[in-house]
């Protein structure tokens, strides 16, 4: 696999999505969620996501230039249609309005619908405890295709959706937790597809309902299972939960259209820390939490202990000078949409 820069991905990003019609701000706005993303280790979320995009604004399922909209307002809440723009400019603009109302009122929530893929959901809480606010926000997909089946059942019933909580602290990089409701991501089975890689047990099952560590088999019928395993009901009751809040009452619904767009509906809420403690003693304790955390004996083999978020900051901090490895096929698709677009000058060598 070639590696490159981070930032030649980005510009290769972003020429990519102005050259297919994106405004220069959401231009931005998506290159950099896609290759934070790989600089955090989350490839299923990075640049590998540019061709999908790209054929989705082919297909009329994001529309570069859409009107962002607020249809209802409080001073406390908001309702937002995103009008199928795309999902890294339309959310970072409503929580930019959810930061707004919660620092003006201690506590806001916002709901977004009618647009497309967000990425990682990290960036958006991060940018609340950047301003002395927790977050806590949920997205799924409304009625679009489904991955996921019900602890139980075999059938994909609902999507993977996420969770992302984060606190403001005194350490160098967030504290969050930013998860699928479903043992993995449904762009890491395409990550391990490319790769020609078995995947762990307890991830997916077959189209019968059996447990497989063939990452096609997904594509043939099969489901992605709940977080937890044994305990998937668990997963299971956190998924349902989280497509009440985005899908419900978003106004999404819920159901399944096969050949409907993909929507992530969001729900966030935030609100300020020193609405109920002192903001600077809070983010100390946070940090003396995560001490007296580390402080723990470590398990056979343990290569030690990290704060939630804290896998990530070291990611980073190695990607940034090593380089993004992209996979060949990923890579291929890049050029090609280059050549497609005239930017055949952006081609470039790995370092």
């Amino acid at each position: 696999m070639p590696t490159f820069s981070h930032e030649y991905l980005r510009k290769v990003s972003y020429e990519i999505f102005k050259a297919a019609g994106t405004p220069d701000d959401a231009a931005q706005d998506v290159a950099e969620g896609l290759i934070s993303s790989n600089l955090a280790g989350h490839d299923s979320h990075g640049v590998g996501q540019v061709p999908v995009y790209v054929d989705r604004i082919k297909a009329g399922h994001i529309i570069p230039d859409a009107p962002y909209v607020v249809e209802k307002e409080t001073p406390t809440t908001a309702v937002i249609n995103g009008n199928w723009g795309f999902g890294f400019a339309v959310t970072k603009r409503a929580t930019q309005t959810l930061i707004e109302k919660a620092l003006a009122q201690n506590v806001a929530a916002v709901t977004i619908y009618r647009q497309s893929h967000i990425g990682r959901l990290t960036p958006y809480a991060a940018m609340c405890a950047e301003q002395g606010l927790a977050a806590i926000m949920f997205t799924d997909s409304g009625r679009g295709p489904k991955a996921v089946a019900p602890f139980g059942g075999r059938g994909r019933r609902l999507g993977t959706n996420p969770v992302c909580i984060c606190v403001p602290s005194n350490e160098d990089s967030p504290v969050f937790i930013d998860m699928a409701s479903s043992a993995v991501a449904a762009g890491k089975l395409a990550v391990y597809r490319r790769r020609n890689l078995p995947i762990p047990t307890g991830w997916i099952i077959d189209k019968d309902g059996n447990d497989t560590t063939d990452p096609n088999a997904y594509n043939e019928g099969g489901a992605l299972l709940p977080v937890g395993g044994d305990l998937g009901y668990k997963g299971y009751g956190l998924s349902f939960m989280g497509e009440v809040f985005s899908g419900i009452l978003t106004t999404l619904g819920f159901g399944l259209d096969p050949e409907g767009k993909h929507n992530d509906g969001s729900f966030i809420a935030a609100w300020r820390i020193d609405a109920f403690a002192d903001l600077a003693w809070f983010k100390q304790e946070v940090s003396d939490f995560i001490a007296f955390i580390k402080t723990s004996p470590l398990a056979a083999g343990s290569p030690g202990i990290l704060y939630p978020g804290e896998a990530e900051k070291h990611t980073e901090a190695k990607l940034r000078v090593e380089g993004i490895a992209v996979e060949d096929s990923v890579w291929s698709d890049l050029t090609g949409i280059m050549q497609e677009y005239g930017l055949e000058s952006l081609v470039g060598e790995p370092f």
